[in-house]
Order: structure tokens, then sequence, then C-alpha cells
């Protein structure tokens, strides 16, 4: 599981993008809204990858920890 910080081809806003989840669709879901609510943003699961809205990479990564998964951070 990968989570980097990114603008790309989102009209010069910056999202979190999770990568590499190895869950079904239902528990991707889940623990899309379980990251929305400890972040306090919006997001969306798109081709298998969360989105959130804004910078919300230590945020995020605080909280996959504490539901078990070894989350990385990508990029720079």
């Amino acid at each position: 599981m990968r989570i980097q910080r990114t603008r790309a081809g989102k009209g010069g806003k910056t999202v979190t993008l999770i990568t590499g989840l190895e869950l079904s669709e239902a528990e991707a879901r889940a623990l899309l809204r379980q990251l929305k609510a400890s972040c306090g943003t919006g997001g969306t699961l798109k081709d298998g990858q969360i989105e959130l809205q804004g910078d919300q990479l230590e945020a995020a990564l605080t909280a996959l920890e504490r539901q078990g998964f070894q989350p990385k951070r990508a990029g720079g």
C-alpha cells in the first residue's frame, strides 16, 4: 500500500492518493468512510484507489497504521 500527495490531473488541487489496496470493493468503501471521518475531509474511490481531498498524508498514515496496515510514502 502506497500513499502520496499529488496534483496531477486535479486542476491544481492537492489530493492524497492511496494505491495498492488489496481489498474487496466493500472493504475499500468501508476504509474510505473511516479515513474521511478521521481526516475530516471528502474523498472518493476511483479505479481501486482512494483519493482524499487536500493534504491528508500524515493523518491518513496514522489512521491506516492504527488499523493494522503498513502504508509506505511514495513520491517526493
